[in-house]
């Protein structure tokens, strides 16, 4: 690795290799960098020794968890590749390299069925104006005509997709492919770069009608084109070239590649669209100055490293970065050049790099870096509300500060995690996108941070109240040898509506209980709520202190509070206690095709169902709206996720407490009393 990065050879391009969990974009990756001789031997998937797979808890899940950086150069030009996460549940990573890099590279499976997986990331891409193609994976193993694979994608990119090549066929193998702007073909050859050959006159008319589909969707942005077309002249490649790079450069098109990155098919013709249409990062950085200050360069993500202390990775913008230079008032203390699981000391980074800077302390992803201070962009995609939540406990018994501490770091680095006291149960809960974004965080508290903790399915906030009123009295009467103890009050109980809460009222009159005890009185009355006779906390009741009586030397503040305490504990178990479980309002997004599995879902969770409408701003979406009890709820995005290959999601808020009974609730009160 050079002391300099991105100084030699031009300022360093980014793109970003993104797509679904199972794509194949980690063996892109690889077969990328052997192509063009950043690696001399590839990795495989079997053994995970591939780059993509650096971090251990990507090797012990089999799938990438954050993003992976990867420099090289192709034909002298220097590159930076970020392979980013496939899975939904690490999706804000993905979000944040994208937001820094000149283009993006989205795999796709060539299964028709599976490229509603590819949505989120196409919309994310098209929300934000990044140029962006599409490389079709494993092709070679492909059971769809181009033209259904393509109807697929299209229904899944607001923007047109335009065919860069078409692949050659021979029986049921992919042999090679046409470039049709070229009008060139190409024969794959196992261990080699692909051969130029005579395109076949089997596939001559395929490639007549897509070229002629490629220069009619280039047309619709292009009136010099669109007049040569009508006048059935034929245009120079070198405007066609250019006319396609401008268009994905303005987000206007988005090209369509094909091949089979394990057998490095299709890998040089895709280095070469990238090294002909990916925008510089000048270009980049102008289009990104538009919502973002003006800096030398911005932070994408945060890392607290072993060795390195807190890294925080940046994007250089403008001017180089040297080491011990000054970065957001702080100097910079060591900077490193990335590539895969290691973080090499340099010297100084240039225009277009990657590279951590550490000790930069008080900076988050997305901050815009001057000398002077750290500033935030006016946009920076913020991560969506988290469906999924564990309760944490520490192994050993002191580590509960430890826990916090390393808490805070854990999500200072993920901005999708978030945790907190249960205000209701007093449980530590860790939120999440998911069942396995929680249990890789576990992993690296263990891993990194040395603390051990047991995830569990979190309690769920229960209440009780009552049905009905009664009126009790409260008497405590002690003698202990001089002052004694005495309290005495009469409490009538009775429910509230849902949601008042706790009300506390006096009528007493003529003195019978001092006006300074009862404050006391209130006090015990709202301690013995904290736990009524199921084992909730007690809501919606009201309590009116009626009557009672007093000791002018034996009573005190401690002794009406414990009176009221006796006197709630004997009224409650005669109020009917009813148990109360939370209601959710969820709402539900899923592709339309999978609308009505979502329904059934939730109807067997018990749900009313509110009704659906279409996704704002999604096109083949919609949002299932219901009311769900949260005890339902806890692993509802695991099933949602089984159910829409990855891409459903919800949303949720709590709306109100209802009555529970039956078994469900018998159950409920008896782990209640168990503990």
């Amino acid at each position: 690795m050079p002391d300099n990065v991105g100084t030699n050879g031009g300022a360093t391009r980014v793109a970003a290799i993104v797509g679904p969990y199972t794509s194949g974009k980690t063996s892109l990756l690889e077969s990328l960098m052997f192509v063009s001789g950043g690696i001399t031997r590839k990795g495989s998937a079997a053994d995970r020794s591939r780059l993509g797979d650096a971090q251990a808890e990507a090797k012990s899940r089999e799938m990438s968890v954050e993003t992976v950086v990867a420099n090289t150069t192709f034909l002298d030009e220097p590159w930076t590749l970020l392979d980013c996460p496939g899975s939904i549940e690490f999706l804000q990573d993905t979000r944040h390299a994208l937001m820094v890099a000149d283009i993006a590279v989205v795999v796709c499976d060539p299964d028709p069925a599976r490229a509603v997986m590819a949505g989120p990331f196409l919309k994310f891409l098209e929300d934000n104006g990044i140029p962006h193609l599409i490389f079709v994976n494993r092709m070679e193993h492909a059971k769809a005509g181009i033209g259904e694979i393509l109807e697929a994608l299209q229904a899944a990119s607001e923007r047109p997709l335009v065919m860069r090549q078409l692949p050659i066929v021979d029986g049921e193998n992919v042999t090679g492919y046409i470039d049709l702007i070229h009008e060139r073909a190409y024969h794959y050859e196992e261990g080699k770069p692909s051969s130029l050959v005579r395109i076949p006159a089997a596939a001559a008319a395929d490639e007549q009608g897509a070229r002629q589909e490629l220069l009619e969707s280039l047309a619709d942005f292009d009136d010099s084109l669109m007049e040569e077309l009508l006048n059935d002249a034929e245009p120079a490649k070198g405007e066609v070239f250019a006319s396609l790079k401008r268009d994905i450069a303005e987000n206007l098109v988005v090209p369509v590649l094909f091949g089979e990155a394990e057998r490095d098919h299709g890998v040089n013709r895709l280095w070469k669209a990238l090294r002909h249409d990916a925008p510089r990062p000048e270009a980049t950085w102008e289009r990104r100055k538009e919502v973002t200050p003006d800096g030398l360069a911005q932070v994408f993500k945060t890392q607290h490293a072993a060795h390195t202390g807190r890294l925080s990775w940046v994007r250089v913008w403008q001017g180089d970065l040297t080491d011990g230079m000054t970065l957001a008032g702080q100097k910079v203390g060591g900077l490193y050049a990335l590539n895969g699981a290691e973080a090499t000391k340099i010297a100084k980074a240039g225009v277009g790099s990657v590279a951590a800077a550490a000790r930069l302390e008080n900076t988050a992803p997305g901050d815009v870096l001057t000398e002077a201070e750290a500033l935030k962009p006016e946009f920076w995609p913020q991560p969506p509300q988290a469906p999924f939540a564990l309760k944490l406990s520490t192994v050993k018994m002191g580590d509960d500060v430890k826990l916090s501490t390393a808490l805070a770091k854990l999500v200072a680095d993920d901005v999708s995690l978030s945790y907190g006291m249960d205000p209701d149960t007093g449980e530590l809960l860790l939120w999440g996108m998911g069942e396995v974004h929680l249990m890789v965080a576990a992993d690296r508290l263990r891993s990194q941070h040395n603390v051990e903790v047991k995830a569990e399915q979190p309690k769920v906030p229960f209440k009780e109240t009552i049905r009905k009123g009664v009126t009790e009295r409260g008497r405590h009467k002690r003698q202990t040898g001089g002052h004694g103890q005495f309290g005495d009050a009469v409490l009538e109980v009775k429910p509230l509506s849902r949601g008042e809460g706790f009300v506390f009222t006096d009528r007493i009159v003529g003195g019978v209980v001092p006006k300074n005890y009862i404050p006391a009185v209130e006090a015990g009355v709202r301690e013995s709520l904290r736990k009524g006779p199921l084992g909730f906390p007690v809501v919606d009741v009201g309590v009116t202190l009626t009557d009672g009586s007093y000791h002018t030397v034996d009573s005190s503040e401690m002794a009406f509070k414990t009176a009221a305490g006796i006197g709630m504990r004997a009224a409650l178990p005669k109020c009917e206690p009813i148990l109360l479980e939370p209601i959710w309002n969820v709402a539900v997004a899923v592709p339309s095709e999978w609308t009505s599995k979502a329904q059934r879902a939730l109807s067997q969770r018990r749900a009313q169902i509110l009704g659906y409408d279409k996704r704002p701003g999604w096109k083949g979406w919609d949002v299932v709206k219901a009311q769900v009890p949260q005890m339902e709820v806890h692993d509802l995005i695991v099933e949602l996720r089984s159910l829409t290959m990855g891409v459903g999601t919800f949303e949720w808020d709590f709306d109100h407490l209802q009555e529970l009974t039956g078994r469900v609730a018998d159950k409920a009160v008896a782990d209640a009393r168990a503990e």
